[in-house]
């Protein structure tokens, strides 16, 4: 009875991650959903969503979800990721909250105790996210529906510069490309499964990629080099002016094939 009870709890509370799928090309998807309060339900939607797309292309998913996302499983499960998927919330900078600190800005907004609902959220910065996640050579990591990654403020707070929103993307996938990442995409709202389709379906680079979207718009595009990341260039591609929702940065060359 011991047994049959300890195998329920992990199979309710997914204390070890198990691959969803085997997995024939031997890519690695990890897919990881901070706590949002009472949104974090509609968070796991899309993110199941993206699990499914990347499991229909072959991949192995591991799927580390609020209320279980702690920094310890996420740092585990994600060694060898090559696609690292976050959904959550984002704590970047410039921001109009407290000083710059790489402790907390910049990185992942997980669950700071093991199951304790979806409104106990810890910031793991840039700082761990550099030291501590390892992640696999060329890697890309994909940024959906968070604050300050693609550029863009919260929705209470007024529309950035595009400096300012340059500095947010720059400083956010910063300790990303210091693990072996080579590109960090990221979508505010719209759809990302021209991304997966283009990771695993195509030749394109990481450009190309991002212009392959149904929805990209160019009229506001602007580019710029990375000052955090050394050899890294950015996109950002506004829905409309000021609405930075849509960014890539990395080494944005590499292609499909690289990756895979």
């Amino acid at each position: 009875m011991a047994v049959a009870a300890f195998a329920a709890f992990l199979a309710f509370g997914g204390l070890l991650a198990q691959p969803q799928a085997a997995s024939a090309s031997g890519i690695k998807v990890v897919i990881v959903v901070g706590p949002t309060g009472s949104r974090t339900s509609e968070y796991i939607g899309n993110a199941n969503y993206i699990a499914s797309k990347a499991r229909s292309y072959g991949a192995t998913v591991y799927k580390v979800y609020s209320p279980y996302a702690t920094w310890t499983r996420v740092k585990r499960v994600s060694r060898d990721a090559n696609l690292f998927v976050y959904l959550g919330h984002g704590n970047g900078w410039p921001s109009p909250w407290g000083s710059f600190t790489r402790a907390t800005k910049n990185g992942l907004g997980l669950n700071g105790g093991w199951g304790r609902g979806n409104n106990n959220t810890k910031y793991w910065g840039e700082k761990y996210i550099a030291e501590g996640l390892q992640l696999a050579p060329r890697a890309v990591v994909l940024f959906h529906r968070l604050c300050y990654a693609s550029g863009n403020s919260e929705s209470t707070s007024s529309i950035p510069t595009q400096r300012v929103a340059h500095q947010r993307v720059d400083n956010f996938a910063a300790g990303f490309l210091r693990t072996g990442a080579r590109a960090v995409f990221a979508e505010g709202w719209q759809n990302t499964k021209y991304i997966l389709n283009g990771l695993f379906r195509t030749n394109l680079s990481m450009r190309q990629i991002f212009w392959s979207a149904p929805h990209a718009k160019r009229t506001w595009a602007s580019w710029f080099t990375s000052i955090r990341t050394l050899g890294s260039r950015a996109i950002l591609d506004p829905y409309y002016r000021g609405g930075y929702y849509r960014s890539v940065i990395g080494r944005l060359d590499m292609l499909a094939g690289a990756w895979r």
